[in-house]
Formats: C-alpha cells, structure tokens, sequence
C-alpha cells in the first residue's frame, strides 16, 4: 500500500486509494475549552473543572473530556486542506488512550484503510484510522470512523 498524503482539495470516493492520509492542524487544549465543554455536556466530573482534584486522582493537571477531544479532532478534520466530499458520519469505535491536560496541543492523522461503493450509485463510505497525538507525539486517542461520501 502506496502512503499519499493528500494536498489541498475536495476528494470523492473515485479519487482515493487505500493508504491516503489527510493530515490536520493542532488545536491548543485551555481551560476554557474544557469549561465550554463541561457546561454544554453537562460532564462537570471532578477531573475536568478542578486542578486539585485532577491531582488528588494522581492527574498533574486538569483532563480534558475524551468526548471534547474526540469532537475537536472531527473539526480539525473538517478544517483540514484536503477534504472528503462527505455526506454523514456512519459511527466510531474510538479508544481514549493517554489523558489530555490543559496546555496540550493535539494533531490527527487519519488513514483511509477501507473504500465501499453502496447500492445508491452516487454514495460510497470509506472507513478512516485516526491517530490523535499530543506535542511530544503520543497517542493519546484512536479509532476508527466510517464516513458516507460521494462518489
């Protein structure tokens, strides 16, 4: 499998191959991220709106919600130079792995590993693995997403 790191523009199913990767931005995690968070999803758990805390469950800092990390990645996605031309997330098996702290920068990779065409001869789902690393490249979620496109 042949790894193609896709340049900027709007990709169809007819024009990926298996091993292309898109490539996104960082996103700085702050408190007031997690705050946002915490009172939007109402996920006011301990560890992420208290420092002591976070630090009292052996945390060095507050945690950020895997949910908020895994929603900010989905963006980056959609913000990133290369674009699949989609039409609706299908699911996710994800796994949060390392826990993100405030001051973290975050950065994905997302690999097609599977194209479908579907019954419908204007809509395909291409299956991405998504590897999300902090600056000092750690992994600290990835899974995998199914995505409905267009042909």
């Amino acid at each position: 499998m042949i790894t193609r790191i896709l340049k900027q523009g709007h990709y169809k199913l007819q024009d990926l191959h298996m091993g292309d990767v898109i490539e996104t931005g960082s996103c700085l995690i702050t408190s007031d991220l997690i705050d946002s968070f915490a009172n939007l999803s109402g996920d006011q758990f301990e560890i992420h709106i208290n420092e002591s805390a976070a630090q009292a469950h052996g945390f060095s800092n507050r945690v950020a919600h895997g949910l908020l990390i895994l929603s900010l990645i989905d963006g980056l996605k959609n913000q990133a130079p290369a674009q699949l031309s989609a039409i609706a997330s299908l699911g996710w098996d994800w796994k949060f792995s390392a826990p993100v702290f405030v001051g973290d920068e975050v950065t994905a990779t997302f690999t097609i590993i599977d194209l479908k065409k579907t019954s419908n001869l204007e809509r395909g789902i291409v299956t991405l693995d998504i590897k999300v690393q902090n600056q000092q490249n750690k992994t600290v979620q990835h899974g995998i997403n199914y995505l409905m496109i267009y042909l």
